[in-house]
């Protein structure tokens, strides 16, 4: 994985076992911080900046298209901050699954950036480039070994499944990125990573135990989200033989044995076990204890390490043409009984579609959500009673834009007034914008939910290395 023209040999280690201190600024890079949270940071002897830019908290659209969902306006802003601070303190930055997705057109929008960013300010480093795209023939080579399976609650991959990707990246740990600090990267820009692999990658090499490198990591992976104020900024985390220690570098926050222990439940499913690729964290028998009003002490974490390394696959395909309408309703009767409302329409435009453009349901995808009512939960939504007022999403999805448009266009009257049954008046309602109908364009849906069984853990991945001299 490495780059035959450069330099390779490992740069001297601090003494094993060593604590390191790691700066986490912001959950995802380009969110803002205030600056003089990481300067605290490096006035308290932080080894090391780490931050993640990139997540799939947003949907397949970005993976899909390659594209970030941060403004780059916004990810060079912080970015000239880390950058030039962690060069000016001498410590190194790692930035994961940079352009949201981690394609490698992600890293490379980063590695850009940080040119110019070099450039402008006068700086030097060495830069590393992990790419963690991945080329279909490399996975239909793997699905032919038996080595992809399925996570809950996908089906088996198929080839088809496969081929229909626009992009497919694989979740890196932190092996990729500990192997790019040993080639003496003092920039590590990755595509996509496990949210906790850079805080992970930097206590390992140091010889630190597994189970607090990985537990301070999911600790501290949304920066101040483990914090009493959350929108502060950055956390600073300092890792040891015996377990870890986490404090808020903004005044206005604190941490508590509670906001701490509460990050285990933030995206995972188990509130004492989460799963890495090479192997799973327990913090069944940890312990939060407060040494101050500010920062928590954790200890008694272990890391189980897996049989079976894997690497887990992220891809998205395109999944045809959407048109939406938004649509308000404040109609005490309809409020009522929403539920008929909305199955009665769905019957209506159906069968409109039917006579006016001999189209079968199976031929599109219909569907209306009732934000104030149960969009978010749908037939989990505990009875309540009726609200006040709710916006409809409807949204069509069809092979081609001109016909997800027509399908809105035939929906439209009855969204602007369709009765219940036993209505025996027109009711009214009203469109957010006019024209109602708005064409999203081609949609995408993430289509793989895959570990590979890897027999390296750095075997998926691809690493470049340049030296950066603006000094």
């Amino acid at each position: 994985m490495t780059d035959p023209d450069h330099d390779t040999t490992p740069i001297a280690q601090p003494t094993t076992g060593q604590p390191i201190r790691i700066i986490f600024p912001v959950g995802m890079l380009g969110a803002g911080f205030p600056p003089d949270t990481v300067s605290r940071g490096i006035a308290l002897g932080a080894d090391a900046i780490a931050v993640d830019a990139g997540s799939t908290d947003s949907g397949p659209y970005y993976l899909g298209t390659g594209t970030a969902k941060t403004t780059a306006t916004a990810v060079s802003h912080d970015l000239r901050i880390l950058l030039t601070q962690a060069r000016a303190a001498g410590i190194p930055l790692i930035v994961t699954s940079c352009g949201t997705s981690g394609t490698d057109d992600g890293v490379d929008w980063l590695a850009e950036m940080a040119l110019d960013i070099a450039k402008c300010d006068g700086l030097t480093f060495r830069m590393a480039r992990i790419y963690s795209e991945q080329h279909v023939d490399t996975l239909l080579a793997a699905l032919a070994d038996g080595r992809i399976h399925p996570l809950p609650p996908s089906e088996p991959a198929r080839e088809e499944t496969l081929r229909s990707c626009s992009h497919i990246v694989g979740v890196m740990g932190h092996e990729p990125i500990a192997a790019a600090l040993d080639a003496g990267a003092d920039v590590v820009l990755t595509g996509r990573a496990t949210d906790t692999a850079s805080v992970a990658a930097l206590a390992l090499r140091r010889g630190l135990p597994p189970g607090p490198a990985w537990h301070a990591a999911k600790t501290v992976e949304c920066g101040a989200l483990c914090t009493t104020d959350p929108s502060t900024g950055a956390v600073l985390v300092t890792v040891d033989m015996d377990g870890f220690t986490v404090e808020p570098l903004a005044d206005t926050a604190a941490c508590t044995p509670t906001t701490v222990a509460a990050h285990m439940l933030y995206e995972n499913a188990d509130p004492f076990r989460m799963r890495e690729p090479a192997g799973t964290l327990n913090t069944v028998h940890a312990t939060y204890t407060a040494l101050d009003d500010r920062r928590v002490r954790v200890a008694g974490s272990r890391f189980e390490p897996a049989e079976q390394h894997t690497i887990k696959m992220e891809g998205s395909a395109p999944a045809g043409h959407e048109t939406v309408s938004l649509v308000g309703i404040r109609s005490p009767r309809v409020l009522d009984d929403l539920k008929t409302w909305v199955s009665d329409l769905e019957s209506h435009v159906t069968e409109r579609t039917r006579v006016l453009l001999g189209i079968e349901p199976e031929d599109y995808q219909l569907s209306l959500r009732c934000y104030g009512s149960d969009a978010v939960l749908g037939e989990l939504e505990p009875e309540v009673s009726p609200p006040r007022e709710v916006a409809v999403l409807f949204r069509v999805r069809a092979a081609t834009q001109a016909l997800a448009t027509a399908i809105a266009k035939i929906a439209n009257p009855s969204l602007l007034h369709h009765p219940l049954p036993q209505m025996t008046d027109q009711p009214s309602f009203a469109f957010a914008m006019s024209p109602a109908e708005i064409e999203r364009g081609v949609v995408y849906e993430f289509v793989l939910n895959h570990v590979v069984d890897v027999r390296a853990p750095a075997e998926l991945f691809r690493a470049e290395y340049s030296e950066v001299a603006h000094a």
